[in-house]
């Protein structure tokens, strides 16, 4: 096996115990359980488990990114663009990827490889969705006189719905998500309510 491919199967095995248990609780010792291997060889291959953590995490927010920007890429049309963008980004088949950014925005402050990995991400996320943006008001499809602020915002409201969904569930509906989050970008782009025809 390659060195690559080793990595490849330690990033795989600590994901798989980061769902099960959460990134805090993952230790060296439950990966190496999951590969059937030793601690020894983990910390060979990665200077620490943050290291391995940040890895782990950074796979499932770079799918989630990609899987986003071919979505909005696949369109012509500004406002469905923006549309995808919302569907892509809030598919309920991902929760389990939002509960490991939960993991991570909880656990940045003690880790500051995390921290830096999650910030990194989260302004990859605002910059897609400014870009997105930016073209629709270039366009003529969207008004705004602050892309980035409104990118943010938007991005904010959609984040804060689906945690919401995903950490706490009944009472809160995870139908509420996209109807929601759509009408303040509504708001905040210049459409007339309902443009995005996300609820």
């Amino acid at each position: 096996m390659s060195n690559e491919d080793r990595r490849r199967l330690m990033v795989d095995a600590a994901l798989a115990v980061m769902l099960r248990k959460g990134i805090t609780a993952t230790t060296a010792r439950d990966v190496a359980a999951e590969m059937e291997s030793s601690p020894g060889l983990i910390h060979h291959y990665f200077e620490s488990m943050d290291d391995l953590v940040v890895a782990a995490f950074e796979e499932v927010a770079a799918r989630g990114i990609e899987a986003t920007r071919d979505a909005v890429a696949a369109e012509s049309e500004h406002v469905v663009m923006l549309a995808e963008f919302f569907r892509s980004y809030s598919r309920d088949d991902r929760d389990w990827a939002f509960q490991l950014w939960l993991d991570a925005w909880a656990d940045a402050n003690r880790s500051p490889a995390l921290q830096a990995a999650s910030r990194r991400l989260n302004e990859e996320w605002q910059q897609l969705l400014a870009t997105v943006i930016a073209d629709g008001v270039a366009a003529g499809a969207f008004t705004c006189s602050d892309v980035p602020g409104a990118a943010w915002r938007i991005l904010s409201i959609l984040d804060g719905l689906t945690l919401q969904a995903v950490a706490h569930g009944e009472p809160f509906d995870r139908a509420w998500v996209l109807p929601w989050s759509a009408g303040v970008a509504e708001k905040e782009l210049g459409l007339a309510h309902g443009a995005l025809g996300l609820g």
